[in-house]
């Protein structure tokens, strides 16, 4: 049995379920890619500072992903796995997706953040009698982590709101719900005003969890 909600007659308690599960599913895929993007770009920062080989190697690749749409890339990478007969379903497409645009931004901030390390701190500390892993680990991670972190939560969030774009693969998220429960309801001034809160609610959070991370740090 289905209740409608007064005084918006078109909308249904089903509905209100069904846009939570589309919020449930933004969360998961902001999470997922958000951390597997954020090692990836880590490892991939860190090693292309310290090989010129490997950096050379990847620059044209992390410059093609952070330059192309990542709408374009949702598109190329579900028809590249369907032309090579393993495709993915929405969900993992948008988790590959995302994690891989997440994981070369943030390598490009880990980049910024080692380059902005004073050499001569990192002299300082082998001249202490410090290894060179010891003058990574106590030296220039702590001031890599405090010169990216700023940019690195502006990125997290920026991912949270590209989910969106899954959609385009199929996937149903928080904004496709909406989309598709404004089609049958014709309530779009509260839909979209629910969906843009529950959107604030997601990233405000984290900017204030990032704020007090800083002054930590």
């Amino acid at each position: 049995m289905q209740f409608s909600l007064t005084p918006y007659a078109g909308l249904q308690w089903s509905d209100l379920w069904f846009i939570l599960e589309g919020g449930l599913s933004t969360i998961l895929l902001s999470v997922v890619s958000g951390a597997a993007g954020t090692i990836l770009g880590c490892a991939l920062g860190w090693l292309r500072e310290r090989s010129p080989v490997f950096s050379w190697l990847m620059a044209f690749p992390v410059d093609v992903v952070r330059s192309v749409p990542l709408i374009i890339q949702f598109i190329l990478v579900n028809s590249l796995f369907s032309a090579l007969g393993v495709p993915l379903d929405p969900l993992q497409v948008g988790l590959l997706t995302l994690s891989l645009y997440m994981g070369m931004q943030t390598s490009e901030l880990v980049r910024a953040g080692i380059r902005a390390v004073p050499v001569q701190l990192q002299k300082a500390g082998r001249s202490l009698g410090m290894t060179g892993w010891q003058v990574e680990r106590c030296i220039t991670v702590p001031l890599v982590l405090r010169t990216m972190l700023p940019a690195w939560i502006g990125t997290l969030i920026g991912l949270t709101k590209d989910t969106a774009l899954v959609s385009v693969v199929g996937y149903i998220e928080l904004l496709r719900a909406a989309q598709i429960v404004i089609t049958r309801s014709n309530e779009a001034l509260l839909i979209l005003l629910g969906v843009g809160l529950f959107y604030f609610v997601i990233c405000y959070p984290i900017s204030k969890y990032g704020r007090w991370l800083e002054q930590r740090i």
